[in-house]
């Protein structure tokens, strides 16, 4: 018996909606999965709301309700726009379980056996009048270098610098307004530094991630791992680390565990076996994510599953983000689109079309661009794949009462030609690359439909029936091909056609048959209809209007200038072309990004207060310009050794100056 195949994509935050961005993954991974399970592989497909942390301790503080209440009506609706969107999880669980605790504190305390869970004390703000250690989000102060108020822990929204909260003036606690005090605290941490030779090794194998992304994950260890900060202390919204009362293990140590906590919660109500998957070597794992947790997912989250026993992926495929049209999501322009702003305006199976057609298996990012989008459901979905069956069907059924003939010799070089496309389709499902398996569905659509427009069986008819039948014959099975070959993509078209065409629900390797003769089918029904342009204006004039009903935000006003310098003083400015060669999030620090940059002569780290305008992987190989001779600042995350020059009036607006065209990095600005 063949090993099991299990797939997983990373769980959607029980923080908010999807949006189209997420979707792109999940249609992603649905779609493999299809394909796995269309080939005979015991292929499953895992996935949760991911539900602990301080984001939504704060959200479900500031609403007045627990946590517990606060998570629960998103996992109602993600399901719900998962089934929408045909995303056909084999089990869709939650972190906040019983199963999910078991395996972190198991995780835990195998890596702790081993040494390589330690402790050490850290320094933070404390809030006396409401008992609590305060994290970046609990604090406001004033900017210790643009002076201005209320501003968070960790990034002055103002000016951008980032500090640590320590250095904040009239600091004070979010909730209840008092001034905190300093107190220290003893934290865990990873030593995930003792997983190194592991890690070169697992991330070195073919195959296990792309090439682009081993060589960011080498980068990433040769500049020395470090230990990873894996408690926080309560009240904190997770689980209790064992033997402690009021210290929590963080998010993203449990997070993942959730892939194994989903497994266990399906092999329960199914009756399969645990082991099969998470202490099987022989096992196929693979994870779907972002580019922008890369490194959770393929440093952090092997070594904890090495450390503690359980079955390593055999492959993390990471992806890029969505665009639309060209540029950033935006709530401004209506771009910001959720999943069930698309859904009530857009049939779900343009978007899954429209994504396969695009995604190559590389960490490029995917840009909807909807006047392409428009475009190409027309003309290769609907005037193609679909036209073929809305042709013949209806011929069939009515010249020759819904019953097909044989095929004729003559057709024997073109239906050589189709099968001869079949294995590149496959390898393409196999790849990942969707974008070059649907160029070959497209082309076998092209050559049923040239086939049965030559043939003209409207006039053949007239004069041999038999031979239009045929010809009717042929292009029937065409669509059973093409049915089969595009299910992986558009599961509900393959089981309307399947209906149409009275065959049992198809596998991959049906693809290749052409033996449905003297058969009978049934009627005609609409299977797809033309994008309707006013309904892509309608969906981005509501997704405007959700912006519209949130509270508005006063502009901020403008800064007055500050105090004249002459041309020496600016002169003593070293303003440098940089690359971002670099960029992740900082733990516990919700507006930091960490960059790693080239100013020419050196490599430099830049901690940057953009996190809210900017994803890691959109600055990927941007070019920018920093303040070179700033004196290097010491933080809580380590030292800045520079600035970035941006602008915008807070943290969650801000543009990253950078260059149209390229510069030497290193490049003086004057």
């Amino acid at each position: 018996m063949a090993a099991p195949v299990l797939v997983t994509s990373a769980l959607p935050y029980a923080n908010g909606s999807i949006h189209l961005g997420h979707v792109l993954e999940y249609i992603q991974t649905d779609i493999l999965v299809r394909f796995l399970k269309m080939t005979g592989q015991d292929a499953v497909y895992m996935c949760a709301d991911d539900t602990h942390g301080t984001p939504i301790e704060v959200n479900a503080w500031r609403a007045g309700v627990t946590p517990e209440e606060y998570i629960a009506p998103y996992y109602v609706e993600h399901q719900r726009d998962f089934a929408d969107f045909s995303i056909a999880c084999d089990c869709f669980y939650t972190t906040n379980s019983p199963e999910n605790q078991h395996h972190s504190e198991y995780i835990f305390e195998r890596l702790r056996e081993q040494g390589h869970i330690v402790t050490r004390p850290v320094t933070q703000y404390y809030c006396e009048q409401d008992g609590r250690f305060l994290p970046d989000r609990f604090i406001r102060g004033t900017c210790p270098h643009c002076k201005a108020a209320e501003q968070y822990g960790d990034v002055c929204e103002a000016c951008g610098t980032t500090y640590s909260p320590t250095d904040l003036s009239d600091a004070h606690c979010v909730l209840c307004g008092a001034t905190p005090v300093m107190r220290e605290s003893v934290h865990y941490f990873f030593t995930i530094s003792a997983y190194e030779d592991f890690l070169r090794d697992w991330m070195g194998t073919p195959g296990r991630v792309q090439p682009e992304v081993r060589r960011f994950l080498e980068t990433w260890i040769n500049e020395g791992l470090r230990d990873w900060d894996v408690s926080r202390d309560g009240p904190y919204f997770g689980f209790k680390i064992p033997g402690e009362d009021n210290k929590y293990f963080y998010v993203w140590l449990d997070a993942p565990v959730g892939y194994i906590a989903t497994t266990q919660k399906f092999c329960g109500d199914t009756g399969r076996d645990f082991d099969a998957y998470w202490h099987n070597p022989e096992a196929t794992i693979y994870h779907v994510v972002g580019k922008d947790i890369t490194y959770f997912h393929a440093l952090y989250w092997p070594a904890m599953l090495h450390g503690a026993g359980y079955t390593l992926p055999r492959k993390v495929l990471v992806h890029g983000f969505l665009t639309v049209n060209g540029e950033k999501m935006s709530k401004t322009r209506g771009t910001f689109i959720t999943a069930r702003t698309y859904l009530d305006h857009l049939d779900p199976q343009y978007l899954r079309y429209y994504y396969a057609a695009k995604l190559n298996g590389r960490v490029d990012d995917l840009d909807l661009n909807l006047e392409e989008f428009v475009h190409r459901v027309d003309a290769e979905l609907v005037n193609k794949i679909a036209n073929l069956v809305s042709r013949v069907v209806p011929f069939v059924n009515r010249h020759f009462e819904g019953r097909l003939g044989r095929l004729d010799d003559n057709v024997k070089p073109l239906v050589n030609d189709v099968r001869a496309r079949l294995p590149r389709v496959r390898e393409s499902y196999e790849r990942m690359e969707f974008n070059r398996a649907v160029q070959e569905i497209v082309a076998i659509a092209e050559i049923g439909n040239k086939n049965f427009q030559d043939a003209a069986p409207w006039e053949l008819v007239k004069q041999n029936p038999p031979a239009a039948q045929a010809v009717c014959t042929f292009a029937v099975n065409c669509c059973r091909t093409v049915a089969a070959l595009i299910k992986p993509v558009l599961p509900q078209y393959a089981a309307d056609v399947e209906a149409i065409l009275h065959v049992e629900p198809l596998l991959f390797d049906d693809a290749a048959r052409f033996d449905l003769e003297e058969h009978e089918i049934g009627a005609f029904t609409r299977l797809i209809e033309r994008v309707d342009a006013r309904q892509i204006n309608a969906m981005v004039e509501a997704s405007k209007e959700n912006l519209d009903a949130a509270p508005a935000r006063p502009a901020a006003p403008v800064e007055a200038l500050e105090p004249e310098i002459d041309l020496d003083a600016f002169s003593r400015v070293d303003l440098r072309v940089a690359t971002v060669l670099q960029a992740e999030t900082v733990e516990g620090a919700d507006r930091l990004l960490r960059l790693r940059v080239d100013i020419g002569n050196e490599q430099r780290t830049i901690f940057a207060g953009i996190r809210q305008s900017y994803a890691p992987g959109d600055l990927l190989g941007k070019q920018v310009i920093v303040v070179a001779n700033l004196q290097p600042r010491n933080m809580r995350f380590g030292v800045s050794e520079g600035m970035l020059l941006a602008a915008g009036p807070d943290g969650t607006d801000v543009v990253v100056a950078e260059f149209a065209q390229p510069r030497q990095p290193g490049q003086r600005i004057r």
